[in-house]
């Protein structure tokens, strides 16, 4: 179901309702040689009970990837009304009535160096993607990597570019070789930082504790769902600098982001957190997470379709 769906599947292309296979960027274009883009990831839940397809935070998505633009040094020729029309209607065309991923990217095209800032064009790519369900799942292994992660000194880590990604497969590509799932990166002075590319939030003595945007994160917009879901719970919640030894001795870790959502880490370099398997509080903000995105918080939602019906 989910292969056929995203066989032949229309994007949103330069102003134009394409194929993705027919979607094409010039060889010598600055993001092509050098990642020259600022993204968004979105995620778009189906609910059964209303039957509608929900874009989740789709305006906070939009206003930090404007700000990425300005920190790159590019200008977005739309605004986020005209990035929403093309999103809905990208959307439409594909008919998804089903969970989501999309893509959002402006980037530099044409021919140009690194230096360049024009160009800019935008492409809007959605697939058709299941939600995770972590009671499939034993939870993964994560190790303290060994590279650090960029910081204000080197590249601003606040702006979703694609060259800053780069920084997370070095990381990545490390803690796999070493039969690890995900690495765990420190930033300039040793803190706990990030995964690639998401947060981690862990629980310890009953209060839920993430690094905060000074620590070289990405501002997560599901890190701020999370906390905010954990307040309405009538749990602790603290953003506060995390040292590597927390990590050790936490009853819970997971890593959260929009396309990651919510994913448990049930041993960090070989030291068993908890009991080795996904928690209970892990557990219950999955749940709540799952009721946020499929209409709970209408506040927070986009709706794709109406008086829709589902295939």
């Amino acid at each position: 179901m989910i292969d056929s769906l995203n066989k032949d599947r229309i994007i949103w292309f330069k102003g134009e309702l394409i194929k993705a296979s027919e979607a094409k960027v010039h060889v010598l274009s600055p993001t092509a040689q050098y990642g020259l883009n600022a993204f968004e990831g979105l995620r778009g839940y189906w609910s059964d009970k209303y039957n509608n397809l929900f874009i989740f935070r789709l305006d906070e998505h939009l206003e930090r990837l404007q700000k990425s633009c300005q920190i790159l040094g590019i200008t977005s020729p739309y605004d986020n009304k005209e990035i929403t029309e093309a999103t809905i209607k990208v959307l439409h065309a594909n008919t998804f009535r089903c969970d989501v991923s999309i893509r959002v990217t402006l980037f530099v095209d044409g021919e140009g160096g690194w230096s360049s800032s024009n160009p800019v064009n935008m492409f809007i790519a959605p697939i058709a993607k299941p939600r995770s369900d972590i009671n499939l799942e034993n939870g993964k292994k994560g190790m303290i990597s060994s590279f650090e992660r960029i910081n204000d000194h080197s590249m601003p880590p606040r702006a979703k570019v694609g060259a800053n990604y780069i920084n997370s497969r070095y990381a990545y590509l490390e803690a796999q070789a070493l039969s690890f799932d995900f690495p765990i990166m420190l930033d300039r002075m040793g803190k706990v930082s990030e995964s690639s590319g998401s947060c981690l939030m862990m629980l310890r003595d009953g209060v839920l504790v993430t690094p905060p945007n000074t620590a070289s994160i990405v501002e997560s917009i599901t890190r701020n769902t999370i906390l905010e879901i954990s307040k309405k719970l009538n749990y602790e919640t603290e953003v506060r600098s995390v040292d590597k030894a927390e990590l050790y001795s936490a009853d819970e870790i997971f890593l959260c982001g929009t396309t990651a959502e919510i994913i448990p880490i049930i041993s960090i370099d070989n030291y068993i957190i908890g009991d080795g398997v996904t928690g209970s509080f892990t557990k219950k903000i999955y749940n709540e997470y799952l009721n946020v995105v499929t209409g709970s918080e209408p506040n927070w939602l986009t709706a794709v379709w109406k008086n829709s019906k589902k295939c």
